[in-house]
């Protein structure tokens, strides 16, 4: 712990509670939550925490805009393989998976989370595919004092092992 706490201390400080929890919900298999106003660091800690442990990372940006097969992936038409679709895995396929503004999403694109979550899988025309282990998605949203944002559903809340609000750094 103390190796993990120097490296991601190297990117950002102020942040060992944070970093403690994470790891212990990596360990037991779940899914972080953090919630904070723009600008304090919590991307970089996500990013800072997969590289210190030497895992795969991938970061979505949620926008209204965002569909479900952005974060999954989708059957793409290949006319050089005799004219059959192909998979292109999304970036949901990443040991570590930040879901950045998760609350800016629709809820449609939200639920694109949860069976990936729950199941450890993800199904792209009609196939299931399994994700990488470890597996952790951590998502952050701005407080809801911060427009912009549509309410998180309670079945993305609901696999959330921990939630965690942040302030900012602390001396």
């Amino acid at each position: 712990m103390d190796n993990l706490l120097k490296e991601v201390s190297k990117s950002v400080i102020g942040y060992e509670h944070e970093i403690k929890l994470l790891f212990a919900c990596l360990i037991a298999g779940g899914h972080a939550l953090i919630e904070g106003y723009p600008g304090l660091a919590k991307t970089t800690l996500v990013k800072a925490f997969a590289k210190a442990l030497g895992l795969s990372f991938s970061r979505i940006q949620f926008t209204p805009d965002l569909l479900p097969s952005d974060i999954t992936g989708s059957l793409i038409f290949n006319p050089k393989i005799g004219g059959d679709f192909e998979v292109r895995f999304g970036p949901i396929f990443a040991n570590i998976v930040l879901a950045d503004e998760v609350n800016r999403a629709p809820p449609k694109v939200q639920s694109a989370l949860l069976e990936a979550m729950q199941e450890g899988q993800v199904t792209i025309g009609g196939k299931s595919y399994e994700l990488p282990k470890p597996f952790m998605i951590i998502a952050t949203q701005n407080p809801h004092r911060v427009g912009g944002y549509i309410p998180t559903t309670r079945g993305t809340t609901g696999q959330i092992h921990d939630k965690n609000k942040t302030g900012g750094v602390s001396k």
